[in-house]
């Protein structure tokens, strides 16, 4: 029982830390467990939809906190990263968080959306849908081709 504990919460951290401005993905890890897990495939969907869409929130608060200290030498952002996050955000709007799932622009965009002061609500639904639906669409095709 302690030994499936601690997988679903090494799935839930690298689906945490995936979704922060860490490098990492977290789609291995769940066809990994999907493949070698007695865990139910909605119940790994849940644990890494949870564990990525709280990365993005953790993305978010730091954007929230951002522009005070964009110039120090340790932020994780170069400035032209964050002109360019929060150019796409700007242009696309809120509807661009559907994109969240995406490598290389998906942690900037939820990062945008805390600089630009996005409403909360409207946030955790748009990013959760989209890291669910992308975990969605992984494990159907995993389950597809297995």
């Amino acid at each position: 029982m302690a030994e499936a504990i601690w997988q679903l919460a090494g799935l839930f951290l690298l689906s945490f830390s995936a979704a922060t401005l860490l490098p990492g993905g977290s789609e291995a890890a769940l066809v990994g467990m999907a493949a070698i897990s007695t865990h139910s495939i909605y119940l790994l969907l849940i644990v890494a939809s949870v564990g990525n869409t709280l990365g993005s929130v953790l993305n978010y608060g730091l954007g929230r906190l951002a522009l005070q200290y964009q110039d120090r030498k340790w932020f994780p952002i170069s400035r032209p990263e964050l002109e360019k996050a929060q150019s796409w955000f700007a242009r696309w709007g809120q509807g661009s968080l559907l994109l969240a799932w995406a490598p290389v622009i998906g942690d900037p965009l939820t990062f945008a959306a805390g600089v630009m002061r996005m409403h909360f609500g409207h946030f955790i639904l748009l990013v959760a849908l989209s890291k669910t639906v992308r975990y969605m669409a992984v494990l159907g095709l995993f389950k597809l081709l297995w």
